[in-house]
């Protein structure tokens, strides 16, 4: 069964880093490097309701899942290897890999340098750049558009090519919650999509949030 928690977290500016399309939600940068050096779970529940922009594009996110090398879920679980360099290396960067030959999915480096560990980004809830993500897409439900990891890369136009791109600096930018997120609770679910550590709670879904890949667990 979900429950639901308050947002907490950090949400320092980096200095100079002005993110891409703060008009449609307000004035934002992105976030330090030192948001994402905590434990991961704590990163993936608080990167609830900040926004990501690439490409002329944004959104929200309103949904993430926590990874970790501990658990076997977590590419990082088999240890250094060429694919998940990213994983281990400092937090703050874009971990972007491609799902069963065919989608890029975004994750966001998080815990000290040489721990693999990250938070997917699961969902986005459209803001800026809509008539373009429409485009990309092919399609013009709004719900529809960043409903899913595969999803919202297509998108913001986010490939492979992004891998180890610094979030505070871009091209693809985490920044800081809008003012009208920051008070949104979060509902914590077990992941979904995965066959190994089904158990852990490790998903992170705005509450209410008509823009989910799949519906909060009751």
């Amino acid at each position: 069964m979900a429950r639901v928690e308050g947002l907490r977290g950090r949400h320092e500016p980096a200095p100079g880093a002005r993110a891409a399309g703060a008009s449609a939600v307000g004035a934002r940068f992105a976030v330090r490097r030192g948001f994402y050096e905590r434990p991961v779970v704590e990163v993936a529940r608080d990167l609830v309701g900040c926004v990501v922009s690439h490409d002329g594009c944004s959104g929200v996110i309103v949904e993430t899942e926590a990874y970790h090398d501990s658990e076997p879920a977590c590419h990082a679980f088999v240890g250094l290897t060429a694919r998940t360099q990213t994983l281990f290396g400092p937090p703050g960067h874009a971990y972007v890999y491609r799902s069963y030959g065919i989608h890029a999915l975004l994750n966001a480096v998080s815990e000290p340098e040489g721990v693999g560990a990250a938070v997917l980004i699961r969902a986005l809830e459209p803001v800026a750049g809509v008539d373009l993500m429409r485009s990309r897409r092919g399609l013009e439900r709004a719900e529809s558009l960043c409903s899913g990891p595969g999803k919202l890369t297509q998108a913001l136009g986010i490939s492979l090519a992004h891998n180890g791109c610094d979030l505070a600096r871009g091209p693809v930018v985490i920044s800081s919650r809008p003012r009208a997120w920051r008070e949104v609770p979060v509902a914590v679910d077990r992941r979904i999509g995965i066959t190994r550590a089904v158990e852990l709670p490790w998903r992170f879904c705005a509450a209410g949030s008509r823009f989910l890949s799949r519906p909060v667990r009751r």
